[in-house]
């Protein structure tokens, strides 16, 4: 069982930069990653990152998000820059550990004025 704890959620203004957190209760070998559910919309992919520092992002956030991971502390990041109204959304943290999909609780992120 892989339990994954999430941060660094909030309000910001368009144009503005945020740094989600995910922390996971163990070591994991496979992609770890983000995924957001805007209301009245199903789940999408944002970023993954591989254990070996493969990435893949959603063309939308291609060159605005970066996303990292520091497999010593078991954390994957998600840097979002020069973020827009249409990225508000929960933000949740994916693991993929031996063939299941774990995720976090969720993090609100809301981008206005």
């Amino acid at each position: 069982q892989v339990q994954l704890v999430e941060s660094g959620g909030g309000l910001v203004q368009p144009g503005g930069s945020l740094r989600l957190s995910c922390a996971a209760s163990r070591t994991i070998f496979g992609a770890m990653g983000w995924y957001r559910q805007a209301p009245g919309k199903q789940r999408e992919l944002v970023a993954t990152i591989t254990s070996g520092g493969g990435t893949n992002y959603a063309d939308s956030v291609k060159g605005r998000f970066t996303v990292s991971r520091d497999n010593a502390k078991n954390t994957v990041y998600l840097r979002m820059n020069s973020l827009k109204p249409d990225d508000t959304a929960v933000y949740y943290c994916n693991a993929h550990h031996f063939l299941v999909d774990y995720w976090g609780q969720g993090t609100q992120v809301t981008v206005s004025s």
